[in-house]
């Protein structure tokens, strides 16, 4: 599956547009509460970015599944977000365009 940042793909030919696909991942804030706290503005802990990455990973391989479900075989103009959710949670959000692509 590819899952990239751009609108097209060099090389591809886009056959079908599928739809937009989005992937949420809530996490709570208390399993990594320092790693949380240095991303908002608290001292430096080098796991932070560790779980920031690992969530990421995750949304992506979830959302190149979501896709794979509508029958897409790429996803073009991936994009994340993210939002607290109360006190004790938040979201990362992956989202994209399901589109269906033959290699020129």
């Amino acid at each position: 599956m590819l899952v990239v940042t751009t609108d097209g793909l060099p090389g591809y030919q886009v056959h079908a547009v599928l739809g937009e696909v989005i992937v949420s991942l809530p996490r709570t804030r208390n399993a990594f509460a320092e790693g949380v706290k240095s991303l908002r503005g608290g001292a430096y802990d080098p796991r932070a970015g560790e779980h920031l990455l690992r969530w990421r990973t995750e949304a992506v391989a979830r959302l190149g599944h979501a896709a794979r479900q509508r029958g897409a075989n790429a996803v073009v103009g991936m994009r994340f977000d993210h939002r607290e959710v109360g006190t004790m949670w938040m979201e990362l959000c992956a989202y994209g365009t399901a589109v269906v692509v033959t290699k020129t």
